[in-house]
Order: C-alpha cells, then sequence, then structure tokens
C-alpha cells in the first residue's frame, strides 16, 4: 500500500535553472496521481514559455525569491524562509517540500518540512577546492547547515550524496531517494542516431566537466554535442569551441537530441545525481562517465567509467564503435517516477 500525507496539499520549492526544474514537476505529476495536490513555488529566475507549457496542469506561484545561491547576502536570502512559511499557511499546506536545505533555516515553519539535499555550495566546494571557504561562499554553507539542522526531516539522491552531506554537515540521518524520470518520446519521425556524443546540464558550472569534454572532442572524428546553458544567471562563462553548441532544450527538444546521438558523456566531478544521465541511459544511449562514487552507485556494470583526464578522447572513441546500451536502458528502469514519489510520500508520512 502506498504511502500518504496526513491531507491533499503539498507546497513544493523549486528553481528554473537546472534540473530541479524537471524533478519537480515529475514528482507534482506523480504525486497527484497519489491524490495530493502540489504548489510548485518558484525562486530564482521566472521560468520560462516552455517550462510553464510543462507545468501547465499544476499550481504555479512566481515567488520572485531568491534562490540560496543567488542572493545577494545573508538578509536577502533570509527573507525567503519567513515568506515561504506564511505561503505554506495561506495555502492550506499540510506539508513543505524544500528543494534547497538552505530555506529551512530562518523560519518557524506551520507544518512538517522535508528539504532535499540536491546540491550545496558545502559540498560542491569539498569536491571542487581545498582550503578555507571564501566569505561570500561562508553564510551560505552556515545557511544549509542550519536548514539541514531544523529539517524535519533530510532526503538526499544518492547514498554517495549523503555521505558527503553527512561528512561536510554532520547531519545524522538522511534518507536516500534515488531521483526518477519518465522516458520521454521524441515528436516526429528520426532516423538512425548519428555517430555522435552528446552532454547536457549547466555547462557553465565547471563541476560539469564540459571544458574536459571540449579538449576531448578536438580530433575525435564525431561531434560532441552539447544541451545546456554557458552563461550562469548570475555570471560565469565558459567558451567550448570544439563542442556543437545547442543552447538551452526544452524537454521535446531534448528527447529528440537524446535519440539523435549514441553516446552521452558526463565529465561531471561534481554530482549528486546526474538527471540528463538518467534520461540519456533511458532512451538507450550508450554512458561514458567520469568514475565518481555516485555515478558507480547508479551505473556500476551499465556504463564505461573514465579515471584520468586524459583517457577521455579514447573511451569515447571506444564508445562510439561499440553496439548496444551496454545495459544502461535495462539500469534506467530501477529509477522509475513511482519509486520516487513512493520514497518521498513515505518520509512526508513518517513526521506527518
Amino acid at each position: 500500500m502506498s504511502a500518504r500525507i496526513t491531507g491533499p496539499r503539498l507546497l513544493l520549492t523549486t528553481d528554473a535553472v537546472g534540473g530541479v526544474w524537471r524533478y519537480s514537476v515529475d514528482l507534482a505529476h506523480g504525486l497527484a496521481r497519489h491524490g495530493v495536490t502540489s504548489i510548485l513555488a518558484v525562486l530564482g529566475p521566472a521560468p520560462d514559455a516552455a517550462q510553464r507549457a510543462e507545468a501547465r496542469d499544476l499550481q504555479l506561484v512566481d515567488t520572485g525569491l531568491p534562490l540560496d545561491w543567488t542572493a545577494e547576502n545573508p538578509a536577502a536570502l533570509a527573507q525567503a524562509g519567513p515568506r515561504l512559511s506564511t505561503l505554506a499557511a495561506l495555502l492550506g499546506a499540510s506539508s513543505v517540500h524544500l528543494h534547497a536545505p538552505a530555506l529551512a533555516a530562518h523560519a518557524a515553519w506551520p507544518v512538517p518540512t522535508v528539504v532535499v539535499a540536491h546540491s550545496d555550495v558545502g559540498t560542491w566546494w569539498h569536491a571542487m577546492r581545498k582550503g578555507p571557504m571564501p566569505p561570500d561562499l561562508a553564510w551560505r554553507m552556515s545557511a544549509t547547515a542550519a536548514g539541514l539542522a531544523r529539517a524535519g526531516a533530510v532526503i538526499a539522491p544518492t547514498a554517495a550524496h549523503a555521505a558527503d552531506v553527512r561528512a561536510v554537515y554532520g547531519t545524522p540521518t538522511i534518507t536516500v531517494v534515488h531521483n526518477g524520470a519518465a522516458p520521454e518520446t521524441p515528436n516526429g519521425v528520426l532516423d538512425h542516431p548519428d555517430r555522435a556524443v552528446l552532454t547536457a546540464g549547466r555547462l557553465w558550472d565547471e563541476a560539469k566537466g564540459a571544458a574536459l569534454l571540449d579538449q576531448a572532442a578536438s580530433g575525435l572524428g564525431a561531434p560532441v554535442r552539447a544541451a545546456g546553458a554557458v552563461q550562469g544567471p548570475v555570471g560565469g562563462r565558459t567558451d567550448l569551441p570544439n563542442l556543437e553548441l545547442l543552447g538551452v532544450l526544452d524537454r521535446s527538444a531534448m528527447a529528440r537530441a537524446y535519440a539523435a546521438a549514441t553516446v552521452f558523456a558526463s565529465a561531471a566531478r561534481y554530482e549528486p545525481f546526474g538527471l540528463s544521465v538518467l534520461e540519456a541511459a533511458a532512451a538507450g544511449m550508450r554512458l561514458v562517465l567520469r568514475d565518481t562514487p555516485g555515478f558507480r552507485e547508479l551505473w556500476d556494470g551499465a556504463a564505461r567509467f573514465v579515471t584520468q583526464d586524459a583517457d577521455w578522447p579514447g573511451a569515447l572513441r571506444v564508445a562510439l564503435d561499440d553496439e548496444g546500451d551496454g545495459g544502461a536502458q535495462v539500469r534506467a528502469a530501477r529509477y522509475t517516477v513511482d519509486a520516487m514519489v513512493e520514497g518521498t510520500l513515505a518520509v512526508h508520512q513518517g513526521i506527518a
């Protein structure tokens, strides 16, 4: 029997910048099948027209509030929690699901609150840097720590990321609920996929490793396509001259991109889950991934792993000349939206 939230309404925060949007929309649709109405509260940049179309049958509130990583100062971030708490009370929410732990730091919530550790500056710094954290990141990390401490429950998308959160913040209890994806059928008739590589994500974020794939693309003898933004919402831009840049694609266009290439690559050094990897696997693509604990947890035995940066060109060539998907599509069937929804419902029920 499925778990149930006590009451029919859930305030679900999200942002329109990365994979959290897809996670939130799929989760809200899945919760609706269990009789739970989700109100999506968007923080940070407003959703574009395509994203609004994806959420057209959901209740969407564009809050205008900053994200933990776009807020200019602690005071700006501190406003978000109380305003969301008030919104939860006004909407009669029976539970709150926060996509960033820092949002829980400065509010007295009227109902049980679950936070999801999708990503944060503390674990990002631990993966990408050494030494003391600069002040502009340190206060964001402090807010994340306070939010994790105040949450009724904490969810992480992989056991590997849960271990990172525990190591950085000392959070004692974290429930692992793997993200899920529903396979998308591309519109129109497609020819056989090209002998090509695809990557996707926040290309401007150095943690995603797009620059490494750009180096590997030189002389590869096959196109390496990249979907996503090359400039971040608060600055930061990357030049990728050897990649075929596709821009930011909506869900339908991404489905066509997955269907049009044979290999999906992620050289990310910091990737708490990797929703685009799951979508690519579900579409039948072969996977070439950086050898990280998170990717091993999800895809061991169903992907080709790369340990050394210098090995990327060779690994991509082997994958391009391979046949089949190496078991990635079968493995992807484990990580469904239904399983994600069931796990999320169980966590909310546990603190209701």
